[in-house]
């Protein structure tokens, strides 16, 4: 679900202006939208469109044709009008770009994932522990002492608990 681009309640009106050759997307809550409609006249409306447009960072055709992936040479244009990224690098090269969209798309920016619910408590562990340790190769990684050593003793926490439940299993 879309979330508004003037605040951060899911959006029910979807607008596309074209204007000049340049699109300009909005996609607005219920009260935002009336605030947008409830304008007196077209000029005015404009003006709100151009706020909001600047208010999500709205960007020209140009400088969308100027951001090009060095890897594979897509432009963040071309990926606007195809849907398809070219390459893996493109999620690096157009991260300013792309986080408010998958933000808007999926609610999230961070994939986190599903467990089969039937899956044993060990193996959802396990993951955990992998997800912790990867984690605390990145808080390593950014010197960020303190994040690795509380990960650190997580991870020793986890470690333990599931070495008691082998043996009672055993």
């Amino acid at each position: 679900m879309k979330k508004c681009t003037h605040c951060s309640k899911p959006a029910t009106l979807h607008i596309t202006d074209i204007r000049e050759g340049a699109v300009q997307e909005l996609h607005l809550c219920e009260s935002c939208a009336q605030q947008y409609l409830s304008s007196p006249n077209a000029d005015e409306m404009t003006e709100n469109a151009d706020k909001l447009s600047e208010a999500i960072g709205g960007e020209n055709l140009e400088e969308l044709d100027q951001l090009v992936c060095p890897n594979c040479g897509i432009s963040f244009r071309q990926f606007r009008s195809q849907g398809r990224l070219g390459c893996p690098h493109d999620y690096i090269a157009f991260s300013r770009e792309l986080m408010p969209l998958l933000e808007n798309i999926h609610g999230e920016t961070q994939h986190t994932g599903k467990c089969p619910r039937r899956a044993p408590g060990a193996s959802r562990q396990q993951y955990q522990l992998i997800k912790l340790r990867s984690d605390l190769a990145g808080a390593v990684d950014e010197e960020d002492y303190e994040t690795a050593a509380r990960l650190r003793d997580e991870i020793q926490t986890l470690e333990t608990k599931l070495e008691a439940e082998q043996a009672e299993t055993e």
